[in-house]
Formats: structure tokens, sequence, C-alpha cells
């Protein structure tokens, strides 16, 4: 082996061990860090805009930066605050229930319903009697209930002091990025060891999916959340500011969405105040949602992802089952990214073999 093939194995050894005890510093700060990168990646446009103005990148990055911080941690007290009084009082109607017998009058309305009574009268020559299957399923529920309650109410405490230091690493990266994040864009993309136009193909894909997936995903969940919240508020929903929040996770998902929240939210409002409290609620929601989804997200999208529906929905769905919330953006990026390497792959290798043949 000659000199010069020792030293090209030293090195990239060298490299190698170099990259995996960076990514053992940095493994503490990967969700920040992903985040800030997807926040700066969201910001950029504005920050050009501004620059354009103040003429100064770093005083642009601070006008940014204070302003983004503001615009969550306003919000973010407020709803923090809201949240904590309907948790407590959430728990403390949990718990008055599960003591004081309203699983058991829950139980015994049910048995007297109408609705209860006719499917009881159906399942009786099978000799299934719902009087006997209610008590068994509602022990369980009151057990389950119990359990999560206390267990989430005692977390979220303990998750707060995460959560403040985690968004203070996200803001300090994020002026960086802001600031900076150009020349290590430009850096990274000079380091790709392709052609010219196939970096341009793949930096581009990623771009655009990036865009795409958190204008449209991220501000529609977010305006879902708020017009539910606003429709539960109106309703005289209880907890409607925790439901909110929750909706905005929901419309999130591949599967279910927000009316995994607003539905039985809807028959909550049946139950209580009457069908017409529930319907304005199932009619609020049918319509914000569909004009959020027909109108809002494929203006929000532009472009698109260029990904199939089912390539989009499995980059989603193994995103979050992969990577937990950052997974929603990432997926999606990685299924483009790949789709990218295969384009470059049959224009580069696909045609020199065609060639050659």
């Amino acid at each position: 082996m000659d000199r010069e093939r020792i030293i090209q194995v030293f090195f990239f050894g060298f490299l190698a061990l170099m990259a995996y005890e960076l990514y053992v510093l940095l493994t503490p700060f990967i969700t920040p860090l992903l985040w800030a990168i997807l926040l700066a990646f969201l910001a950029h446009p504005l920050l050009i805009e501004l620059d354009h103005l103040v003429r100064r990148r770093s005083l642009s990055a601070v006008i940014i930066t204070l302003g983004v911080a503001l615009g969550v941690i306003l919000p973010a007290i407020w709803i923090s605050g809201r949240l904590a009084s309907e948790a407590q009082t959430l728990y403390a109607q949990v718990s008055t229930m599960l003591s004081g017998g309203g699983l058991g009058r829950a139980r015994d309305w049910m048995l007297h319903s109408d609705f209860i009574q006719a499917i009881n009268r159906r399942l009786a020559p099978r000799g299934i009697r719902i009087e006997d299957e209610i008590p068994k399923h509602f022990a369980a529920a009151a057990q389950v209930i119990s359990e999560y309650v206390a267990h989430n109410v005692t977390s979220a405490a303990r998750n707060v002091a995460t959560v403040v230091v985690d968004f203070g690493i996200i803001l300090l990266i994020f002026f960086y990025l802001l600031r900076d994040g150009e020349s290590y864009y430009n850096s990274l993309r000079d380091l790709t060891p392709l052609h010219e136009d196939d970096k341009k193909a793949v930096f581009e894909t990623l771009r655009t999916t990036l865009s795409s997936v958190m204008r449209g995903l991220m501000l529609t969940a977010l305006m879902q959340g708020a017009t539910i919240g606003l429709g539960m508020l109106i309703s005289g929903v209880p907890y409607w500011a925790f439901l909110a929040l929750a909706s905005a996770a929901a419309g999130l998902l591949p599967i279910g969405g927000t009316a995994l929240v607003w539905v039985p939210a809807s028959l909550y409002l049946f139950y209580a105040s009457g069908w017409s409290w529930a319907i304005f609620l199932i009619v609020w929601c049918l319509i914000s949602i569909g004009i959020i989804d027909n109108f809002v997200k494929p203006m929000a999208m532009k472009h698109g992802t260029g990904l199939p529906t089912l390539a989009l929905f499995f980059g989603i769905a193994g995103g979050l089952e992969a990577y937990g919330p950052i997974g929603l953006f990432i997926g999606p990026a990685i299924m483009s990214v790949f789709a990218a390497l295969l384009r470059v792959y049959r224009k580069t290798y696909g045609e020199n073999q065609r060639e050659a043949a």
C-alpha cells in the first residue's frame, strides 16, 4: 500500500471517528437543532425582505428572533396558564366523579335510555345483557382515566423546565442560522460530490418539500385548532383551550385528524346541552375544516412536495413513528430526497447503460 493510500485511509477513518464524536456531542440538542433549522428555513424569505430595508443581516436576524420569541412566549404564557387551570379543574372533576358515583349515574342513564334499551332487546336473544357488560367497562374506564390524569398532570409539571431550556436553545440556534445560514447551506452544497445539475435537483427538492410541508401542515393545523377552539368556546364546551390545542395536534395526523377531538365534543354537547349546540359545533367544524383544507392548504402548499399521495402518507406516518413530532417534516423530506436521488441515478447511470448497450 503506497503512502498516498495510507493517508487517505487515515484521513477518512479519522473523519468518521470525529463525525461520530460530533454526533455524540450534538445528540442532546438534536431536537432543538432540528426545530431551529425548520424555523430558520420558514423565516428565511422574511429575512430577505427585512434585510433589504435594514441593510444589516445581524440586526434583521435579531428583529426576527425577538418577534418569534414574543410571538411564541406571550401566547404560550396565556395558554399555559389556561391549560394549567383547566388541568386542575379536570383532575378535580374526574376525582369527584370517580369517588362520588358519577360513573354509576352515567351507567344508569345509559341503561335507561331508549337507544340502549333498543340495543338490549336485539342482543337479548343472543344471551348478551348490556346491564352486565357496562359495569365492567365503566370500572376499567375509571381506572384508566384516573391513572392517565394523575400521570400526565405530574409529568407536565416536570417537563416545564425542559421546555423552557429547549426553547432558549432553539432561539439561540435560530438567530445564528438566520445570520449565517446561507453560508452553511452553500458550504454543505459545495461539499456534495455531485454534478451541479444533480446538486440543484436534490437541494431544490429538499427546499420545496420542507416549504410545502411546513406551510401546508403547520399553518392549516394551527388554523384548524384555532377555529375549532373558537367553535367550542361559543358552544360552551368545557376545557376548550386544551381541546383547541389537541385539535391542532390532531390536525397533523395522517388518519383521523381533528375529528378525533370535535366528534367526541359534539357527543358531549348532545348529552349536556341538547342537539342544537351539538349540531352547531358539527356544522361549524365541517365548514371551517372544509374551507381550510380545500382553499387555505392548496394555497399554502403552492407547488407541493412532488410526492404521490401514498408516499406522502407513509412519509408523515413513518416520520411520526420514527422521530416523533419533528418526523412530520423529516419523513417527507427523506422521501423527496430519495426520489430525487433516484432521478439522478436514472439520468446518470441509466443513460450511460443505454449508450453502452
